[in-house]
């Protein structure tokens, strides 16, 4: 671990680095370009950020600027069709699903909404790499066809429903298709199939010219667009890559671009833009071991704090979390002297206080059953750290009331009535919470939405300097309106189980922006908003096998074989994904930590990451080693004593004469401080109800 800033320096590189995004500019400089007429095709919209100022960096004249757009943004104006949001594709889903299906068979949404997120994405890639639909999934029908043959020539009924599934996968997905299409929305692959179709429109009638930047693994789609407009001489392509991953020996890091220069026509008589030599030069790379999450978290605050003194600021640093559930805990990590920070990943909403919060509440009304009340659902939700403050009067807790006439009374399941005779002047919010929701989900999100004006405005007085629990609440406020909206113009929703399950999966996917300047301080970021983007000093967090690569995962129906034969990607593809975006970081940067975790747990295990291993085994760079522990305070513990007086020795002589029991002897030889408590005090532990 560094120690002071003068030993960091004895071994921090100074020299300046060059930024994928400044060396494309100066080569488009070179050769007269009018970056006016151009038209900018990024990875994602982050990058366009940076482009447009380095561009303001490198121009000494003024100029209009040139279109800097997403690759989903590009896709979209080639295809006419608007993306949608995964849980109103749901819903539109289930509409089709409904029309097609046997009235008998229909599942309730509750019990569709489990499986149809995997089928969307398995469509999704069937259209992204052009993979012929009926063909894949009459194929599908045949394999689950044969998988379940049987010597008896009638099948059960359980075999013919399965095959009945199967069997209509091709309708369903038709139908679909092409009720999003005539909507004029879609979800991505749907879109991407689309723009291909359009392609040949658009070349014929567009007078732009094409710079794409900085990508990777390509899908069918977008090689044939790429592909067909470099061909029209419509299009540059700059590639992002080191010749020690495309000339040297097989590296999965150069895997998709070594193919595409092998493999596309356009190259066999063009220059391929262009193979750097950046990552066999020198740098620092420490590999530091750190046992858990948060150890990792807090280790990354003392680094920074090492690197951020007047000589070696932050402006050209990112911590990069592998896994981005450490995001929180790095926050709270981060020393007092960051005076400027940007994060891009934005704080997942499931995390928040408000989701457990409303978890508790939508079970409790989904499982209740009868007026009166669970005596844990009661505790479980009134003692939740945002509603308890509303109980609060004059210095008096009636949550502390509540809870204290519970237990005293030893009640199992308490009334609403006997709840608001202890806190008559809270019966309205009360009854908010506890009240039957008569498994409406109308009613549910009505409740809700009162809830959170509430709250609202008791923090919007009482708490002013948290502004974080008002964003939060504003948040959930647009979540509820939403699912209200969902509610209103599809009627699938039918009890509160069902809005529980939606109110999941909605959540699952949604993420509380932060608002900064992204191109000052200290960038915060995930592994995939790093695309494009070059960094002098890398930290990299959760380097572990089951991270960084996420290792086999099988979120498909489509079988592993089925995904090679109809060249679709598997999780060989992802592992090269990761690969090429890990080794691309570490291309220009000068000075890098790779923290990984040591500890075996649950998830992971504790095992490092295969890129650490493989850049040991390359042998190109000096890599230090470093296992870091938390610091252990040695204490002393004084042995507690207490004197035996006349009167105690009195009261020991009264339980002897009533004789002591064999569970008595044992605690005084194993604890004799409880002995004491229990049989001489009379102290007891609280009783539960």
């Amino acid at each position: 671990m560094i120690k002071n800033a003068s030993e960091f320096r004895s071994v921090f590189y100074f020299y300046r680095m060059t930024s994928f995004i400044s060396e494309v500019l100066a080569d488009l400089i070179s050769r007269g370009r009018e970056f006016s007429d151009l038209t900018f095709i990024l990875p994602n919209k982050r990058a366009g950020l940076f482009l447009k100022h380095e561009l303001s960096k490198t121009l000494s004249h003024a100029i209009l600027a040139p279109e800097i757009i997403s690759v989903e943004e590009f896709v979209e104006e080639l295809s006419g069709l608007r993306t949608e949001s995964n849980l109103l594709l749901l819903f539109e889903f289930y509409s089709v699903y409904a029309q097609l299906a046997k009235n008998k068979d229909i599942e309730n949404f509750g019990s569709f909404s489990k499986w149809a997120p995997i089928l969307l994405q398995d469509f999704n890639e069937i259209d992204r790499f052009l993979v012929n639909p009926k063909k894949i999934f009459n194929y599908l029908s045949e394999i689950k066809d044969i998988e379940h043959w049987s010597l008896t020539p009638q099948k059960t009924d359980l075999v013919k429903n399965y095959l009945y599934f199967w069997k209509k996968l091709f309708p369903l997905y038709t139908a679909f298709y092409n009720r999003l299409k005539s909507r004029k929305i879609g979800y991505q692959g749907l879109i991407y199939r689309e723009a291909v179709e359009n392609l040949q429109n658009y070349i014929q009638v567009t007078k732009r010219y094409h710079i794409f930047v900085g990508f990777n693994a390509l899908n069918t789609a977008e090689e044939i667009i790429i592909q067909e407009l470099l061909q029209n001489d419509m299009a540059e392509i700059y590639w992002d890559i080191d010749k020690h991953f495309v000339n040297g020996p097989t590296h999965n890091a150069g895997r998709f671009i070594k193919k595409y220069k092998n493999s596309w026509k356009y190259f066999s008589h063009q220059t391929f833009n262009w193979v750097s030599n950046n990552y066999s030069k020198d740098k620092h790379i420490e590999v530091i071991g750190i046992p858990k999450n948060i150890g990792q978290a807090k280790y990354i605050g003392s680094l920074l704090k090492s690197l951020n003194d007047k000589s070696l600021q932050l402006t050209n640093t990112a911590v990069i979390l592998g896994d981005e559930k450490l995001l929180t805990p790095v926050l709270n990590s981060l020393p007092e002297n960051i005076k400027s920070l940007n994060i891009t990943m934005g704080l997942p909403l499931e995390m928040s206080p408000l989701s457990s919060f409303f978890e508790n509440l939508l079970l409790f009304h989904k499982n209740k059953s009868g007026k009166a009340i669970y005596n844990n659902d009661l505790k479980t939700i009134v003692s939740s750290q945002l509603i308890r403050p509303l109980f609060v009067e004059n210095k008096t807790d009636y949550i502390e009331e509540i809870i204290e006439h519970v237990q005293t009374n030893n009640l199992i399941y308490v009334s609403i009535e006997r709840i608001k005779e202890i806190a008559p002047k809270h019966s309205r919010l009360i009854t908010i919470l506890f009240s039957s929701w008569k498994n409406n989900p109308e009613v549910a999100i009505e409740n809700c939405l009162e809830l959170i004006l509430e709250l609202k405005r008791y923090f919007s007085v009482n708490n002013k300097e948290n502004l974080l629990i008002l964003e939060y609440l504003f948040r959930f406020f647009e979540i509820f309106n939403q699912l209200k909206n969902l509610i209103i113009k599809y009627n699938f929703v039918d009890d509160i189980k069902t809005l529980h399950s939606v109110y999941k999966e909605l959540l699952s996917s949604e993420n509380m922006d932060f608002i900064g300047e992204p191109l000052e301080g200290l960038q915060l970021m995930g592994m995939l908003e790093s695309r494009v983007l070059d960094f002098e000093t890398l930290i990299i967090s959760s380097v572990n096998e089951g991270v960084l690569p996420s290792g086999k995962t099988n979120n498909s129906f489509i079988p592993f074989d089925v995904k090679i034969e109809n060249q679709m990607p598997t999780y060989r593809e992802k592992d090269a994904i990761y690969s090429y975006h890990f080794f691309r970081l570490l291309q220009r940067a000068k000075n890098i930590y790779l923290i990984y975790n040591t500890e075996p747990d649950s998830f992971y295990s504790g095992e490092k990451s295969r890129f650490i291993n493989q850049l040991e085994v390359e042998g190109v760079h000096n890599i230090k080693h470093t296992l870091v522990s938390p610091k252990v305070f040695p204490f002393t513990k004084d042995l507690n004593k207490i004197e035996k007086t006349e009167q105690m020795m009195t009261k020991i002589r009264e339980l002897a004469c009533d004789g002591f029991s064999p569970s008595s002897l044992t605690n005084y030889i194993r604890n004799p401080l409880e002995f004491y408590y229990r049989k001489i005090l009379k102290v007891f532990e609280f009783d539960e109800v």
